[in-house]
């Protein structure tokens, strides 16, 4: 019989960075367990709050991380288990065997040439075939990978392949952000691991909005003008559906109106997480054109959606709440610098959620300056998102749940 996949967790606050990361690693060796043996996978994220130390100590990271597989980032806060560190120096390691997986690391950069941009790195032994069931997890740096051109071109190479992750925010310009794998650091570019076979990774995606009104269809549209839904004037609907709202709720119109458009067109009805949701930037009244911060097609479905802390934890509960009897072995998650304590009124939200959904699930994961995973069958790049990856053994056709 094949063993699940089995993961450990452990994080540090000291201010030392060599002995956070030592006292964090044996953490997560304990929470693993069967310390003689080797994790496949080991994901370390640090806080930018290190400074300088950073860069020399994820050079011997692969020293004395006891894992096959390493990759790990900067980030300007890291979560692990059930608390948020935010802004003060903190280190998270997350250790995973995966028996039956297939895992595969690269590191990739983007590069100007004479035909156009191109993406290299890619091992030669993903230039064949990839494994089944594959899954990217990806940690990019903000200032030098384009992330929307490399999903593009995922998307022509390898659809259906789902990308979680995030980007990098241990900086705030080029060259700040370290990324590592193996026993490399690169401060551009983006690391990641592809991972399939006898593991499934489940995307959550969480946009921290919910919708109101009633979906409508665009039936006129320039670009990111949405100049008629339903055959009205765009913000016509908008004044209609601001109309039946509570008090509550047209104040958050006022302040945080979003667009949500349908990720696939191919449904009766559309539920939580049916809807890319992208921010209203502007409206004119006398035109009655909405512009919204994605481009919009005639025939698109589309929803208003308002985003507040109330929405933001219904919304990553709701998801959360049907993989709850999944019986993940890890979580990873990815989750937007605009929210934790400054959008939530108490620290630690998202993972304290998750540990509330999922149960002690071992979990690891950092503050991003951009969100990576899937609406619908396709990757994007969110802002204000909880990405959550749930790491569980893939199913064979003679197992049943029970």
């Amino acid at each position: 019989m094949t063993r699940a996949p089995r993961c450990g967790c452990g994080t540090s606050a000291q201010a030392d960075l060599g002995a956070a990361l030592r006292e964090a690693v044996a953490a997560a060796r304990a929470d693993l367990g069967d310390g003689s043996e080797p994790a496949d996978v080991a994901i370390v994220f640090a806080s930018a709050a290190y400074g300088v130390a950073i860069r020399p100590a994820f050079e011997s990271l692969a020293d004395f991380v006891p894992a096959t597989t390493l990759i790990g980032a900067t980030a300007e806060g890291v979560l692990g288990g059930s608390e948020e560190f935010e802004r003060v120096p903190a280190v998270v390691v997350w250790l995973a065997r995966l028996p039956g997986g297939l895992v595969q690391a690269v590191s990739l950069d983007y590069r100007q040439t004479p035909d156009g941009g191109m993406f290299v790195g890619w091992p030669d032994d993903l230039d064949a075939a990839w494994p089944d069931n594959a899954a990217v997890l990806l940690i990019a740096d903000p200032f030098s990978f384009p992330v929307d051109a490399f999903i593009a071109r995922m998307e022509e190479e390898h659809p259906g392949v789902p990308i979680i992750g995030g980007m990098a925010s241990g900086g705030v310009e080029p060259g700040s952000n370290t990324l590592v794998v193996g026993s490399r650091t690169e401060d551009s570019g983006a690391v990641g691991l592809v991972i399939g076979g006898g593991v499934r990774i489940r995307p959550v995606v969480s946009q921290g909005c919910r919708p109101i009104g009633k979906p409508m269809v665009v039936t006129k549209a320039e670009e990111n003008l949405i100049v008629e839904l339903g055959g009205r004037p765009a913000t016509e609907r908008l004044r209609e559906t601001y109309g039946e709202l509570d008090a509550a709720d047209r104040q958050l119109v006022r302040s945080s109106l979003h667009m949500g458009r349908a990720a696939t067109e191919y449904r009766d009805t559309f539920r939580r997480g049916d809807f890319l949701v992208r921010n209203v930037i502007g409206a004119d009244p006398e035109s009655g054109v909405i512009a919204v911060g994605d481009s919009v097609r005639t025939g698109q479905t589309v929803q208003f959606h308002v985003r507040d802390a109330a929405s933001a934890d219904e919304d990553l509960r709701g998801l959360l709440a049907a993989h709850a009897a999944d019986q993940p072995a890890g979580v990873l998650v990815f989750t937007c610098n605009g929210r934790g304590m400054r959008l939530f009124d108490e620290p630690h939200h998202d993972a304290r959620c998750v540990r509330e959904c999922l149960g002690s699930v071992p979990t690891a994961g950092f503050f991003a300056q951009g969100e990576i995973g899937p609406i619908g069958d396709r990757t994007f790049l969110h802002g204000f998102t909880a990405s959550i990856a749930i790491i569980e053994a893939e199913p064979t056709e003679h197992s049943s749940s029970s």
